[in-house]
This record gives structure tokens, C-alpha cells and sequence, in this order.
């Protein structure tokens, strides 16, 4: 480890536990980085859901729950529950760390999607820095904007995402690729069939999977959480069958196991995609992917390791199914191992902490 140990504050969603089976690809990277942070001997402090891993080399911050009043939620001016709960979360904690907590860190690094900490930064004596997961909301927008100028430091997760909110960020924003640990997405030896994974959502584009697997003549195997319950169940339930498998929402060594099983990944959104995790863990563990043109994905993706098709053409993505299949597993695998690793991504937030804990220091 090179310099000292730093104090590092990670404020992950207050919704969602950092633990497998991972809701989603935000809360897998913070898992990935807190992991990674701690084994570095860093002290570690991480801020999300109760639930979440206990072996995390990490302590926890405990999120603060609301009861309000029946008359306070009989007023006018009631807004919904799940606002009111994450809105008393973030002021709660930001408050700790302006108060309390003041000098407990060295840097607050922040993934959460809320506009608090970013809203509330102004008040830290310790640096903020936030990481741009998302596209631009107007929460987000709004905080970032407020007259008298916005102290966070922005990075963003692909070169798209960035480009995408340097219209409101106080200056250039810096781009740090997600990374996936090598070791736990391990080189598989291929196999007959497809896969899609991720969120069971609409603009994820699991129904175009699957019907760009069937038209190819493959079978493909599904894997990931139900985050819209009707959406899977009018969208994709009925199109299962001998060819089309649902696995579950597995725990991530299962998953990389199917992954690396796998002939090759469908990656086929609705969406721009800010950074594009699925590709980098698939081709982590050797297995080739044919995906959409969008986001932040094919600055991830190469002609050596999978195929870029125009977004929302299936006839292109069952044209480029073949194609993937005959790619090197070999190439697919290095180009993870060169481009998408958490040791890379780590290094990269090592530096950013300490520079900024330094010109802190120094106000």
C-alpha cells in the first residue's frame, strides 16, 4: 500500500443492503470497492442499507429511521412515505458528518443517488467527492447548481456519463471506469448456450434477448433480480420455455459460474447505459458479448472481445450472435484484465482521495 492508511466514508443507497445477491450494478461496485479498500488497510466506513455484508472489511453507519406523527402525515404538505424516509436518511447522516463526525474522515465518497450529500457538502470539513452513476437527474441538477458554487469533486463511471453532465458540474469531470476483481469473475470454459443478466427491467431489454436468441438458434438463460414484477410477468414469464430458462437471482460466484458457461452475453438495452458492468464481468470470465451501441459500453467492448450493433436492431444483434461465438475466450478475458480492472479502478480512487485530502488539509 503506498502512503498512509486513509479514513474513507462510502454513502452507498439507505434503500438497498451492499450484499449478494447485489440489486444492482451501483451496489455491486460499492461492495467491489469497500472490499477492496479494506483489504488494503484502509479504514473503511460505509454508509447503506441494514443488511448489508458483515464481512465487509468495514464498520457501518447506522441509517436513521422517521415516525411521523398522524398529524404531521395527515398535513397538505405530506409527501410520499419512501421520499420523506430517504430524505431523514441522507439529512441525518450529512449532518453527522458536518457535526459528530466532523474529523473522523479523511474523504467522503459518495454513490448515492440522493441530492443531499451533494446539496449539504458545503458544510464538511472533510473533501466530498461523488461519482456519477446515473444520467442527469433534476435533484441532482438542482444541487449541483445553487448559487454560490457546488465544493464536490465529480468523477464519472464512462467518458459518455461524463460528457452527459459537464453541463451542471462547476468544472471538467473526471472519468474512472468501474472495474471488476478478476478473481472473482474467473475465465470459464464457454458452452452451448446464451446468457442475459442483469435487472428484469423494461429499458434492459430482456425481451429483445430473448427474441434475438430464438431468431439466432440458440438457447438463452436469464439471470437477475425482479425489479418490475409486472414487467416480468406480462414481458418475459410467458416467453419461457425449453429454450428461454430463468435462473434466479444468483449470488455472484453462481453467477460467474453461468457466465463463464455461457457461449456468449446478450447485452441489449433500451437505454444509454453509463458504463455497461455486465459487459466488463462477462468478458472477465472469457465469454464474448454482442451488445447495443449505447452509453458508456463501447468504450468497454472491442472488436476483439465481442460486437457492437446499432441500438434496437435485432436483426443485427442475430447477424452478430455467430460472429461473437467464434471470438478468442482468450482475447475477451484480456481485455477485462487490461481495461476493466478493480485493481485499476482502485489505484485511480486512491489517487483522487489522497490529492484531495491533501489540498484539504491545506484549507
Amino acid at each position: 500500500m503506498r502512503g498512509r492508511p486513509l479514513r474513507i466514508a462510502l454513502i452507498a443507497s439507505n434503500r438497498h443492503p451492499i450484499r449478494q445477491p447485489f440489486a444492482g450494478g451501483l451496489e455491486a461496485h460499492v461492495w467491489h470497492l469497500a472490499n477492496a479498500l479494506g483489504k488494503d488497510g484502509h479504514d473503511v466506513t460505509l454508509y447503506a442499507a441494514p443488511g448489508s455484508d458483515p464481512d465487509l472489511p468495514a464498520a457501518f453507519l447506522e441509517v436513521p429511521t422517521l415516525d411521523v406523527s398522524d398529524l404531521a402525515r395527515s398535513d397538505v404538505s405530506m409527501p410520499a412515505t419512501a421520499f420523506l424516509h430517504d430524505h431523514h436518511a441522507y439529512l441525518s447522516l450529512m449532518l453527522e458528518l458536518a457535526g459528530p463526525s466532523a474529523a473522523s474522515f479523511d474523504i467522503v465518497h459518495n454513490h448515492s443517488l440522493h441530492y443531499l450529500p451533494i446539496a449539504m457538502a458545503p458544510a464538511l470539513r472533510t473533501p466530498l467527492l461523488c461519482t456519477l452513476h446515473t444520467p442527469p437527474t433534476p435533484w441532482l441538477e438542482s444541487a449541483m447548481t445553487v448559487p454560490g458554487g457546488c465544493p464536490c469533486t465529480f468523477v464519472a463511471v464512462s467518458r459518455h456519463t461524463a460528457a452527459a453532465w459537464e453541463h451542471a458540474t462547476p468544472g471538467p469531470v473526471a472519468v474512472v471506469p468501474n472495474g471488476v476483481d478478476l478473481t472473482a469473475w474467473p475465465a470459464g470454459p464457454g458452452g452451448p448456450d446464451l446468457i442475459w443478466f442483469g435487472r428484469l427491467v423494461h429499458e434492459k431489454g430482456p425481451d429483445v434477448a430473448i427474441e434475438a436468441a430464438r431468431r439466432a438458434g440458440y438457447r438463452l438463460r436469464i439471470a437477475g433480480p425482479i425489479s418490475d414484477r409486472e414487467y416480468f410477468a406480462t414481458r418475459i414469464e410467458p416467453l419461457l420455455g425449453p429454450d428461454v430458462t430463468y435462473l434466479g437471482h444468483l449470488p455472484q460466484s453462481a453467477l460467474a459460474a453461468a457466465v463463464g458457461s455461457s457461449a456468449a452475453t446478450l447485452v441489449t438495452p433500451r437505454w444509454d447505459e453509463p458504463y455497461g458492468l455486465v459487459v466488463a464481468e462477462s468478458l472477465a470470465c472469457g465469454t464474448p458479448v454482442v451488445a447495443f451501441a449505447r452509453g458508456g459500453i463501447p468504450e468497454v467492448l472491442d472488436d476483439r472481445s465481442g460486437c457492437l450493433v446499432e441500438p434496437d436492431d435485432i436483426d443485427g444483434v442475430v447477424a452478430a450472435v455467430p460472429r461473437a461465438v467464434a471470438l478468442s475466450r482468450t482475447d475477451a478475458r484480456s481485455r477485462a484484465a487490461d481495461h476493466c480492472s478493480e485493481r485499476t479502478m482502485v489505484d485511480a480512487y486512491l489517487d483522487l482521495y489522497r490529492r484531495l485530502s491533501s489540498a484539504g488539509a491545506v484549507r
